[in-house]
């Protein structure tokens, strides 16, 4: 079997588990970090002292250990005390943790360059914090954040090729079962680049044109 043909026989079999896995492994995963890092951003910009902390302390020890390590530490460890965990949702829960400590801060970020004025404003009318929050300040601040929550979207699409460690079997470890029958490594990894190369020009496209559409109804970023 010549070069060309295995990679176009090999493109469908990398390809489908892409979309039966990969894209639904990051959609579910970034849907959770998002409710994840929101309510975590919350409760830093509520500055409630003890909630607060934890959720440094969470941030902290998430965002300074590797990925890979707590995907072992999930899949691998906690069986040692009886907890086990199916490979998909094990991943599913590294990589909304993972990815709800970053939305997190960018997200903190985004809630404080909100004018005080508005919450002020919002206080003055009758609101109490979650009406202020939910009417007044998250609409504009997730405007704010959205080119970083669209760029960590593309981040995460990549970084699913991590679960493969974990059995999953998602595009990276499909590939690696071909390589392992044909020894065609170089071309079958840039194939398997070239995917993923596929999926992040989309998201990229799509971030693009919703930039642009809250840039035409006069939204700063």
């Amino acid at each position: 079997m010549n070069i060309l043909q295995l990679l176009a026989d090999s493109f469908l079999k990398i390809l489908i588990p892409g979309i039966k896995v990969t894209i639904p492994l990051t959609v579910i995963s970034f849907t959770l970090s998002l409710i994840i890092g929101t309510i975590v951003a919350l409760v830093q910009f509520a500055d409630i002292k003890v909630l607060k902390t934890l959720a440094r302390f969470y941030i902290w020890v998430i965002r300074g250990t590797p990925l890979l390590i707590q995907l072992f530490v999930v899949f691998y460890g906690l069986p040692s005390v009886g907890i086990l965990i199916d490979p998909f949702p094990a991943a599913v829960i590294v990589f909304s943790i993972n990815e709800g400590a970053y939305n997190a801060e960018t997200i903190r970020g985004a809630l404080e360059s909100i004018p005080k004025g508005q919450i002020e404003a919002g206080y003055c009318c009758g609101l109490n914090f979650i009406q202020v929050m939910w009417y007044i300040v998250l609409p504009q601040a997730f405007r704010v954040a959205f080119p970083s929550l669209a760029n960590s979207l593309i981040a995460m699409v990549k970084n699913t090729s991590l679960a493969a460690n974990i059995t999953v079997l998602e595009m990276f470890m499909v590939t690696q079962q071909i390589v392992a029958r044909t020894y065609q490594a170089l071309a079958l990894y840039l194939e398997l680049a070239f995917i993923y190369l596929m999926f992040s020009t989309v998201l990229t496209k799509l971030q693009s044109y919703l930039e642009n559409r809250f840039n035409a109804k006069g939204v700063q970023r």
